[in-house]
């Protein structure tokens, strides 16, 4: 890809800090054979924190350096970009966290893992609906034929869930309760349980409802607080 001064500074810091020994593991770990979710997907084996670091160091990086950053086939590249995302989201004023939210939703094809996804979306689409932002964006991303599309949705209701806020969670879940891919699985069920760990009744009348039609790995996630009698109880529904 063509990347201007600042990309090409962040791609050569990654390079500083990255682990050769780790890529065999994070290819495997993060399914990039053929036909898995990650095929095509590059690893230089940068940690998380050393990201996180160098994200850091680059806060002043436009929307244009981001975007550059994006097309990236080196995933620790694209999650650096979305650290800085996050960051910017973070240390901004309201007019800025507006043009970052809406920049995200212009970039969701290349957030395409999980991780992405995950450390990236609570903390800028769902802190900007927790602020007041129109929350329809999560039904129609809900409903989209990617499947990272729909995992940006429900895992931006963890935001929501964590400052007391739930009915956006149960309603998706309750929409991707049909949902054919084991991460969006994962991921409903990690919702819920964030949902029971504040109001297990709220969880628990959702349990009743949907029990039956629910993913037994969802199912898993969801309870894996509950004492284990408990436990088993649900997993015989």
């Amino acid at each position: 890809m063509t990347i201007d001064t600042k990309a090409g500074t962040v791609v050569r810091d990654l390079m500083a800090v990255a682990r050769p020994e780790r890529v065999a593991v994070l290819a495997s770990f993060f399914k990039t054979g053929p036909g898995q979710y990650g095929e095509g997907d590059r690893f230089i084996g940068v940690p998380v924190p050393d990201n996180r670091k160098v994200a850091r160091r680059h806060l002043d990086a436009g929307f244009d350096d981001i975007r550059s950053l994006l097309q990236s086939e080196v995933h620790e590249v694209r999650l650096c970009a979305l650290l800085i995302l996050v960051e910017q989201y973070r240390r901004g004023d309201a007019e800025r966290r507006t043009g970052i939210f809406d920049f995200y939703l212009t970039v969701t094809d290349r957030i395409n893992n999980w991780d992405l996804v995950d450390l990236s979306c609570q903390y800028i689409v769902g802190a900007h609906l927790l602020d007041g932002g129109d929350r329809s964006i999560l039904i129609a991303m809900a409903r989209d034929g990617s499947m990272w599309r729909r995992r940006i949705a429900v895992v931006s209701t963890l935001w929501l869930v964590r400052h007391g806020q739930f009915d956006d969670a149960l309603r998706l879940c309750a929409m991707l309760l049909g949902d054919h891919d084991d991460l969006m699985h994962k991921a409903c069920g990690w919702v819920l349980r964030e949902v029971g760990k504040r109001d297990k009744s709220r969880l628990v009348a959702f349990l009743g409802k949907h029990v039956g039609d629910m993913p037994r790995t969802t199912l898993r996630y969801a309870i894996e607080r509950f004492p284990k009698d408990e436990r088993q109880e649900w997993m015989r529904r």
